[in-house]
């Protein structure tokens, strides 16, 4: 038994996604549900005053192998998405949509896939139409709920709100008031919710 626990992330982090991958299966070993906390990255480092790795070209560089590194460690089907980067912006508001109609893990799954396992480009609004499609949304009422001003607030507040709890990057798991950053620290989380 484990206690829930808080998983920020952002779909242009090939992190977060590596992350994701790891926490759908402890939620099926333990049959918990971890809290998946959208939020925006580009914001949060802009309040960090950092730097995103695809700003630095060496960090950059490295990423890429280090993420094909994590993911054959970890039996994770990754390829490094060639749009990177994906600019998230309107995905992660749709995430805020989806978790209002209760569809939020599906969504999550799919889009997650869409970048790093099949490569899509989804910063083209025909790709996500489509994928949303197949996940059988009304794109066009599905993205335009997306745009209103509440779902724009919402997503800023809960960025704000990450902030000030700690969070500098993603991924960032927060159990029992403690701060985790970084796919590589997942199992220090797990044991912290171990306790």
């Amino acid at each position: 038994m484990i206690k829930p626990f808080e998983f920020y992330f952002d779909f242009g982090s090939p992190y977060s996604f590596l992350a994701h991958k790891e926490i759908r299966k402890i939620e099926k070993k333990y049959t918990t549900k971890i809290k998946y906390m959208p939020v925006l990255l580009g914001g949060i480092l802009k309040m960090a005053g950092t730097k995103a790795n695809v700003d630095v070209p060496i960090k950059a560089k490295y990423m890429i192998k280090d993420c094909k590194l994590w993911a054959e460690k970890n039996n994770i089907l990754f390829k490094f998405n060639n749009y990177f980067p994906i600019i998230t912006l309107s995905l992660m508001r749709c995430v805020l949509v989806a978790e209002k109609k209760e569809i939020s893990n599906n969504f999550i799954n799919n889009v997650f896939d869409a970048i790093w396992e099949d490569g899509l480009n989804m910063n083209d609004t025909n790709i996500v139409e489509k994928l949303l499609k197949n996940l059988g949304i009304n794109p066009k009422i599905f993205l335009m709920n997306s745009t209103t001003p509440e779902v724009k607030e919402d997503l800023k507040k809960r960025t704000a709100k990450a902030f000030e709890k700690g969070v500098f990057g993603v991924p960032t798991f927060i159990v029992n008031n403690k701060n985790f950053w970084g796919q590589d620290r997942l199992d220090f989380a797990l044991n912290e919710a171990k306790k």
